[in-house]
Formats: C-alpha cells, sequence, structure tokens
C-alpha cells in the first residue's frame, strides 16, 4: 500500500491532476471551436490547440529541471500561475477578436500543462517500491474530475459573457488553476534517500537508446498523440455533420472518462496481466478506435470511437510511464523523465496541428485513416520487447 505519511500527497496531487485536467478538457473542447470563431482560414482552426502542445513539448525539459533545483511544490506552483495568466489571455482575446493573441494564451496553457506532467512521477517519489504502477493509476484517477466538470463547465459558462466567444469558460480556466496554487501549498515531497548529483549517470544517448526506454516513450508518444489528432478534430466533424454542441459535450465527457475511469483499477491490471500485455491491448483499442471511426458519422459513432480513444490513451500513457521508471536511475530522473515527455508532446503537436488542417481539407475519414500508421508501430515495438525478453530476462 501507499505510505501512510505520505497518503495526503498523493491526494493533493490527484485532486490537482484533477484540476489541470479540468483546464485542459475545458481548452480540448472550445479551442478549436472559438479558433474557428476567430480565424480568417477555417483550417487554421486548430492552430492554437497545436502551439498548446508545442509550447508544453518545449517547457518538459526546463520545467524538469527547475523543479530539480527548487522543488516539486514550487515548481508546479509557478506553473500553475502561468495557467492563470493563460486563461486571462484566451479570455481577453477572445473579447477582442484576435486570432493571434487567443494562440499566445493557448501556448501559455501548454506552459502550464508542461508543469503539471510531472504530477505523475512525483507520485512515484511518494510511495513505497512495488507501487509505483498503483500511485500512477490513483494520481491520474484524478482526471475524473476533468470528464466530469470540463464539458459540463463549457456547456454552463460558454455564453456568461456576451461580448467573447466561449469567454466563460477562460474565466473558468483561471479559476482552476487558482485552486491548483491553494492546493500545492499542502504538498510536501521528501528529498531523495542519499546525495544526488544531479550531473551524474549515463548520457542520456545511452538511456534514450534502451529497449525498455524506446518503447515507454513509443507507448506515451502513440498513445497521447493519436488521441489527440482524434480528439482534436472530433468538435470540428461533429460540428461539420450539425450535431449540436451539447452532444458534442457529452462525447468529449464521455471519452474523458473512458481516460481516467480505469485508472482505479489499471495498476492492478499491469500487475496481473504484465505491463507489456496491458500495452498491446491499449494499442487494440486505439485500433478498434479507428474502426468505429471509419464506419459512420453518428452521434453514437462518435461517442464510441472516443471511448476507445479514451481507454486506449490509459492503458498506453499509465503502462508507458510505469515502464519508463525501468529505463533510468535516481540522478538520471529529470533527463529521461525530460526527454520522454518531450519526445511525447513534439508528437502530439504533429497530430494537433495536422488534425484541423486534414479535418478541414479532407474529412473526418482522413483523420482517421492518419492513425493507422503510429498505432501499427506501437503494436509491433510491445511485440519486440516482450520477445526480447523471453531471450534476454530484463
Amino acid at each position: 500500500m501507499l505510505k501512510p505519511a505520505f497518503s495526503r500527497n498523493v491526494l493533493i496531487l490527484s485532486a490537482c491532476q484533477g484540476l489541470a485536467m479540468t483546464a485542459s478538457t475545458t481548452m480540448f473542447t472550445v479551442s478549436a471551436l472559438t479558433g474557428e470563431a476567430l480565424a480568417s482560414d477555417r483550417a487554421l482552426a486548430t492552430l492554437p490547440l497545436g502551439l498548446q502542445f508545442v509550447a508544453t513539448m518545449l517547457t518538459t525539459i526546463p520545467a524538469s529541471h527547475l523543479m530539480g533545483r527548487i522543488g516539486r511544490r514550487a515548481g508546479f506552483s509557478i506553473g500553475a500561475g502561468l495557467g492563470m495568466a493563460a486563461g486571462s489571455l484566451a479570455l481577453t482575446a477572445a473579447a477582442m477578436g484576435s486570432f493571434w493573441l487567443f494562440c499566445l494564451g493557448n501556448a501559455l496553457v501548454g506552459v502550464a500543462q508542461g508543469f503539471a506532467l510531472f504530477l505523475r512521477f512525483t507520485a512515484v517519489e511518494v510511495t513505497v517500491a512495488g507501487q509505483r504502477e498503483r500511485a500512477i493509476s490513483y494520481v491520474l484517477a484524478g482526471g475524473i474530475v476533468a470528464a466530469l466538470i470540463g464539458p459540463e463547465l463549457a456547456k454552463l459558462t460558454r455564453d456568461w459573457i456576451p461580448a467573447a466567444p466561449f469567454g466563460g469558460c477562460f474565466a473558468g480556466i483561471v479559476t482552476l488553476f487558482l485552486l491548483q496554487v491553494l492546493l500545492l501549498q499542502g504538498l510536501r515531497v521528501p528529498p531523495p534517500s542519499g546525495p544526488v548529483n544531479r550531473g551524474a549517470g549515463r548520457r542520456l544517448g545511452v538511456i534514450a537508446r534502451q529497449g525498455v526506454f524506446i518503447v515507454a516513450a513509443l507507448s506515451c508518444m502513440v498513445g497521447y498523440s493519436v488521441m489527440s489528432l482524434l480528439m482534436t478534430a472530433t468538435p470540428l466533424a461533429m460540428t461539420g455533420h450539425h450535431h449540436a454542441f451539447g452532444d458534442t459535450a457529452m462525447v468529449i465527457q464521455a471519452h474523458v472518462l473512458a481516460m481516467f475511469l480505469p485508472s482505479f483499477f489499471t495498476g492492478d491490471l499491469i500487475r496481473r496481466f504484465g505491463l507489456l500485455n496491458v500495452l498491446f491491448f491499449g494499442a487494440l483499442m486505439l485500433a478498434l478506435a479507428v474502426g468505429i471511426g471509419l464506419s459512420g458519422t453518428g452521434v453514437w459513432q462518435f461517442w464510441w470511437a472516443m471511448v476507445a480513444v479514451g481507454l486506449g490513451w490509459n492503458f498506453l500513457y499509465i503502462g508507458g510511464t510505469a515502464l519508463l521508471t525501468q529505463a533510468y536511475r535516481i540522478e538520471e530522473t529529470a533527463k529521461a523523465q525530460a526527454l520522454n515527455d518531450f519526445l511525447m508532446f513534439g508528437l502530439v503537436a504533429t497530430a494537433s496541428f495536422s488534425s484541423g488542417a486534414l479535418q478541414a481539407r479532407v474529412g473526418w475519414e482522413a483523420v482517421n485513416y492518419a492513425a493507422i500508421g503510429p498505432v501499427l508501430v506501437v503494436m509491433a515495438a510491445v511485440l519486440w520487447l516482450k520477445l526480447r525478453r523471453v531471450v534476454v530476462p530484463a
């Protein structure tokens, strides 16, 4: 079980994860629609969301090293403060009708999320050995709050500020990050058990060439990028097929629930069936999502496709994170975690940029076809590591 002395930390981390993901889910729900309203070209609708992921990618490395110097609590607080500024900028941009200011607001949300990514790694630092998968799952389970509140917040607040499209949603984002700042003041992360030379350890290239690191990174990269590709395009595709905004919010809500609800038992599934088997099943769920997405454009087809995407993301993201912890030593923590998340959000940004253009220029089917290649790659990588570990036990 989790260390009793640190159980409060895990609860705080989970709550902060929920608040951060609620802000992210709210932005997911309305960003492309706001971008479409503000941009001169509909193909640019997902550019703000793409910039959010680019900013997250560029933040991972400095955020990881900054927290290595000043501590987790201070680092997370800085990230949440930037999130408050991001919501304020997005609100101002919507009121002014400025597409490029809205892009800047999205980018700052990405910076805030770049800090929040390390909440899941912090769970490992406050947990006894042998329970890492469960601790990661518990923290990510905080995202259930995002599923329940995010889309509902978007529906409830979208018209609160008539002069700003979805302005109430962005005001809500400011509040969510403020609550995160307040909660973080109760976080207590212990220092490493022994002296750590942060410049010590193997070179980053040596760490990254390990089979374990490669498969862990691919699992996180593909799980997150395929989710982003399909989720980012879904509000635009549903609007294009004349579905109501309430239906779109319902689909996004089901998707986010599917992302985080399994977190209560994903750690146990990993312990029972094995990490690599759970990763492979996650890839299968993404393949199923593509099949459903290609079968039609009814509300319930979108609903089931997004549920399958959410499940696939959960198994690949939690499994990939757990596998990554096997690839580095304590003195290599910051650089290994930063590289993984840098690579992950590099691909996520590419997927998000591509999503809007594919949806606008070609259509929903093209978005789904674009996901097939990455899913096959991660399936092959997991099978490769599974066979390799039979010959050379880890």
